[in-house]
């Protein structure tokens, strides 16, 4: 299942979706992408979340809205990419993605993706085999985005996921984002 990941270019927004369940890391993931995109590579983002019930299990969903401009509309239109954790997640926000979006699956959760045309790992597997604690598959997933489309650079991601981690588990976080990347490389490496 894989796709050529968009690359942001010559639109000049780029819209991104992360999805899953509640509890699962994806508002903080949010926070960590714009603030790296923002902060350190000096682009334009905007982060916002869905809050509710969503927070204790069900569907739950983190935007990231990034420009080289202002952006006026802080509000998702059409999505460039999503991230879909849960098979919940992604029957609920597939329609939201734009024809030629990237659609990114954790295969281990998501076992009827909505197209063949998509890139799944197994983040939350991944996670507990590699780094021994589920709740890193977050990271990891950022780790994936960032090596497939180039929305961010691996330095902003690295300093952020940093400062952002949790005191005493920097040290987790940080090998989450390595597996993220590795795993991206490699997938990009086989087509």
């Amino acid at each position: 299942m894989t796709q050529k990941a968009k690359q942001p270019g010559a639109p000049d927004r780029f819209e991104v979706r992360l999805s899953g369940a509640g509890g699962q890391g994806l508002i903080l993931a949010g926070v960590i992408l714009a603030e790296a995109i923002g902060t350190i590579d000096g682009k334009n983002a905007v982060q916002s979340q869905s809050y509710g019930p969503e927070a204790r299990g069900g569907a739950s969903r983190a935007d990231v809205v990034i420009s080289k401009e202002e952006i006026f509309y802080p509000k998702t239109m059409k999505l460039d990419l999503l991230l879909a954790l849960t098979q919940e997640a992604c029957d609920k926000y597939y329609p939201d993605l734009k024809d030629d979006g990237t659609l990114i699956i954790d295969s281990g959760m998501v076992s009827e993706p909505p197209t063949p045309h998509c890139y799944g790992f197994p983040f939350v597997q991944l996670a507990k085999s590699e780094i021994g604690i589920a709740m890193v598959a977050n990271v990891i997933s950022l780790g994936a985005i960032c090596e497939l489309t180039g929305i961010v650079s691996k330095h902003a991601l690295t300093e952020v996921v940093k400062m952002r981690a949790p005191r005493g588990t920097e040290e987790k976080n940080m090998k989450a984002l390595e597996v993220g990347f590795k795993i991206a490389k490699e997938a990009k490496n086989q087509r």
